[in-house]
């Protein structure tokens, strides 16, 4: 008897404690449907580009992702990019992604190579502009001088 309520109040004080945070894990589908497709980066543009070299996604300069392939696949949420710059000094890159459209309108993803999504630690978070059915824009905050600046990569249906 005295195991058993020793055992009821140990649940009573876990249910208690338990956190009420909710992470909201909503999904933005109807954007997500609309990236759906393979896409190539026609563009990258922020201010300076033509005096300053800017590091993207952690590859290399940025100005190296033109001309880059970039595959959605909306229902689960995978796909692929490959770097594929004819500048002999942009390196060649491919990888498996994952991605999604958050609540708040924002596109989340993360360079898988050969690991699972949540194994890989880091990712990138970037606005979505000018959604189209043929092109759209991610825009992704940089420093430069000390100053929060946006960098803005534009894509193309192929």
């Amino acid at each position: 008897m005295k195991k058993t309520v020793c055992i009821l109040l140990f649940l009573t004080a876990m249910i208690g404690c338990k956190s009420t945070a909710v992470v909201n894990t909503k999904l933005d589908n109807k954007t997500e449907r609309m990236l759906k497709g393979n896409f190539t980066i026609t563009a990258v543009n922020f201010p300076g580009s033509d005096f300053l070299k800017v590091t993207s996604f952690n590859l290399g300069d940025s100005q190296c992702l033109v001309g880059s392939n970039w595959s959605f696949i909306s229902n689960n949420n995978k796909g692929e990019m490959k770097l594929n710059n004819p500048d002999t000094s942009c390196k060649e890159y491919n990888s498996p992604i994952t991605w999604y459209v958050n609540k708040d309108g924002k596109f989340v993803f993360k360079f898988t190579n050969d690991y699972k999504a949540k194994e890989v630690l880091n990712g990138f978070i970037l606005d979505i502009n000018n959604l189209t059915e043929t092109s759209f824009d991610l825009v992704d905050e940089i420093n430069v001088g000390g100053q929060t600046k946006n960098i803005t990569y534009t894509f193309q249906r192929n």
